[in-house]
């Protein structure tokens, strides 16, 4: 029978037919494996055969050549290798003319067998010429031929490591994938274009330092496609852009201030370089607005693209571009359309981050006014919101102790603060916005020593941000959100002066969060919304408690309510929602931080929602959290936590044992190990045989561990910093007691693990 009906019954819904096919395949290949594979090939070059033969044999063919299995994928490779020349070469000449087949699933498929045999053979320099010819092809007029060799470029890129190809080929290979893509910018689909420029974004973060000779080109297509495309390519357009920006902001922070020209990684200054027509060409688009592009927090045009892509330069190049951009906002600033007095807001917010001090601060000195002066009058909500959040911009970067020429002083600091509790009252979108420049005024004061200029109004602060939350709007734009994150650094920052306003705060909270409770009957929707209140204001209860627990002199008020917040707590755990226990589980940890021994009264209710949020496997950010609650107990209530510890080691030792548990618990685990052996000392004797193990078997993981990005290099060093917290924890509760002798053994092992880790030549974790 020959070859193309075998492999259609293969594929037969007759299972008989089926086994018959399979075992006649299986029959011919440990008969003669050479002419099963050249006939393969034969099958799946030819364009007068049926298109399922030709798939299945391309497919049969990369199986013969890979396995998932090491051993297995060991033995296929001497096979092939062993085969005689003569037939390896008819068969690379079968699927080199299967490239052009007019059939899609024969072009891919033989795109992947090359693939796989090009992963065999170059690394043993042989089939020398495979690359030569395949960008041989890229020159050919047929749309399909290009598609299948960018397509088994592609693939042998997966295949083959940088070093078995030559640097030049390297080098060729992309040159083509740019020239194919470069051409299908010019495409007359939009989807074609769309996607060539999502190509180019990913070739400008994978390969910058190769871009140099082509950036002339890139550029003037990005500009065309920016001013006159459909807005999906010119989107993708500027994101080239903010991709190049963000590699040579990741380059030169990487350096510092130390970057020059003979530093090991290049910046090439693409941004800087193309500045003077770039920065004219992003301000264009920033009078692209949308209508109601405000009120869709998902929206992205553009507009805000290009404001995005502006804020990134300004980034990367600094004062250079403050030249750039003041004659646009000059020009814009007060004409009657909405759409220019709103662009050149969002080009002055836009350039805050990155320019000097300096620079920037004659020029927010004069727009301030400004500023306060639209967010009150400009009757166009737009312009208003873009106000409010380059008002925040300007009290994010050019405000607080570390700016040496104050921005806002005790003469214009009531005249903002009016502003923004007015504007707090304003459309939800803007509210929001002037809540977030709210925010970060406060903020700006957190390191003053003396009085804040906020202190005489910070009872009309908290009062005005409360009202916010109950707007019956405050459901809209993250408002309700907003207002509470602002109130919360409010109570972090404030001063001993403001105290008596946040005890005040106390017993507000804990109403409003007893009446969440008390919702009965509440629609699906209406109870997603409850649950975010409810963890909104657990958040806010937890900044409340750190900050009254934090001096003896306000403590004595957070005592007379602790009974009645943690009651609230618990009764929130019956909510049955991660991000609401998670919030919770926070404020407990700082409320038994504030309460310390005392807070053992709790532990009897407490502890079965500890035992739950250990298990909780599937929301492991609460898993997390709940460790981290474990280490303030211990803080807390050190030796009183010991007859919970079984319990509580027991789980922490069976997450570390656990796959399913997400690995970034893992670090916090070990870190908590620690803490208990610090809190219950000598006591911990009986965990010893069962951690110490654990943590020899992971510090030896993490010694031999081999970051292959920085991703892995986090958490590695998270890792090894856990491990040595819990080491510096269990050696220091069992320091100045007679059973210090019982870490005699583990001691080779622990001084071995820091050995390796001082020797380390990338070590970045804290030896503690």
């Amino acid at each position: 029978m020959e070859v193309t009906q075998i492999l259609l019954n293969a594929q037969s819904v007759d299972s008989t037919v089926r086994k018959h096919a399979e075992d006649s395949l299986k029959h011919f290949q440990e008969e003669n494996i050479s002419e099963f594979l050249l006939s393969l090939s034969n099958e799946l070059s030819n364009n007068e055969k049926p298109v399922d033969s030709r798939k299945l044999a391309g497919l049969i063919l990369k199986n013969a050549l890979d396995a998932k299995e090491q051993h297995r994928k060991i033995e296929l490779v001497q096979r092939w290798l062993s085969l005689d020349v003569v037939i390896k070469t008819q068969i690379r000449a079968c699927l080199m003319q299967t490239l052009p087949s007019p059939v899609t699933d024969a072009r891919s498929t033989a795109s992947q067998v090359i693939a796989k045999i090009a992963g065999i053979e170059l690394p043993q320099k042989q089939w020398p010429e495979l690359i030569g010819s395949l960008l041989s092809n890229i020159h050919q007029l047929q749309p399909h031929v290009k598609q299948a060799t960018i397509e088994t470029l592609g693939y042998i890129c997966e295949e083959v490591s940088p070093q078995v190809v030559d640097q030049d080929e390297v080098n060729k290979i992309l040159t083509a994938v740019v020239q194919v893509v470069c051409e299908a910018t010019l495409s007359t689909e939009v989807k074609i274009r769309q996607a060539a420029f999502e190509c180019l974004v990913a070739i400008s973060s994978t390969y910058y330092d190769k871009l140099a000779s082509y950036m002339q080109d890139i550029f003037n297509i990005t500009a065309k496609a920016v001013r006159e495309d459909d807005e999906p390519v010119a989107l993708q357009a500027i994101e080239f852009w903010s991709s190049i920006c963000d590699e040579e902001i990741d380059i030169l922070d990487g350096y510092g201030g130390d970057y020059t020209a003979d530093s090991d990684i290049p910046c090439y200054y693409f941004v800087k370089q193309a500045l003077p027509a770039l920065v004219p060409m992003l301000l264009e688009t920033l009078l692209k607005q949308e209508e109601d592009q405000d009120l869709d927090e998902g929206s992205w045009n553009l507009a805000m693209a290009g404001g995005t892509c502006l804020g990134l330069v300004a980034r990367t190049v600094g004062d250079d571009i403050v030249p750039l951009v003041m004659p646009f906002i000059e020009e814009h600033i007060t004409k009657p359309d909405w759409r220019q007095r709103e662009a050149a807001t969002y080009a002055f917010g836009s350039i805050l981050e990155g320019p000097s001090p300096e620079k920037l601060i004659p020029l927010v000195n004069v727009a301030l006014n400004f500023m306060l002066t639209a967010m009150m009058k400009d009757p166009n909500n737009h312009v208003k919101d873009t106000t409010a959040w380059t008002l925040g911009r300007m009290f994010e970067f050019l405000h607080g102790s570390t700016v040496q020429t104050r921005v806002i002083t005790h003469a214009n600091c009531q005249q903002i603060l009016i502003v923004l509790l007015q504007s707090m009252k304003d459309v939800p979108n803007v509210a929001e916005k002037a809540c977030g420049a709210l925010y970060f005024l406060t903020q700006g004061y957190e390191d003053v020593t003396s009085v804040s200029p906020l202190s005489p109004f910070f009872q009309d602060i908290v009062h005005a941000l409360l009202n916010v939350t109950h707007r019956e709007d405050a459901g809209e734009s993250r408002l309700r959100t907003a207002a509470y994150e602002t109130l919360n650094e409010v109570v972090r920052t404030s001063r001993d002066e403001t105290a008596p306003v946040v005890m005040q705060l106390v017993p507000v909270i804990m109403m409003e969060l007893h009446q969440t409770l008390e919702a009965q009957k509440l629609s699906s929707d209406e109870r997603e919304k409850q649950n975010e209140l409810q963890g909104l204001l657990c958040g806010c209860l937890q900044v409340i408690i750190q900050k009254l627990g934090a001096s003896e002199t306000t403590k004595h008020v957070l005592m007379q309510y602790a009974d009645q917040i943690m009651e609230l707590f618990l009764r929130v755990f019956a909510c049955r929602n991660a991000t609401v226990h998670e919030e919770a589980m926070l404020a407990i940890g700082a409320l038994a931080y504030a309460v310390g021994e005392n807070f053992i009264k709790y532990m009897q209710n407490f502890y079965p929602y500890l035992e739950m949020g250990l298990q909780n496997f599937q929301e492991y950010q609460v898993c997390a959290v709940t460790v981290g609650v474990v280490g303030d107990l211990c803080g807390a209530l050190e030796d009183k936590l010991l007859v919970y510890c079984d319990g509580i080691m027991t789980l922490l030792l069976k997450d570390l044992s656990s796959n399913q548990l997400h690995r970034s618990v893992k670090p916090p685990i070990f870190s908590c190990l620690g803490d208990v052996a610090l809190a219950i000392g000598e006591n911990f004797e009986k965990y010893l045989m069962y951690a110490m193990p654990m943590l020899q078997s992971a510090a030896e993981l993490s010694a031999h561990a081999v970051a292959t990005d920085d991703e892995m290099l986090e958490y590695t060093n998270e890792l090894r910093n856990g491990i040595l917290e819990a080491f510096s924890g269990i050696l220091q509760g069992f320091k100045s007691c007679p059973k210090t002798q019982l870490l005699m053994p583990y001691a080779p092992h622990i001084l071995q693990f820091l050995d390796r880790l001082y020797n380390e030549k990338d070590m970045w974790v804290l030896i503690l």
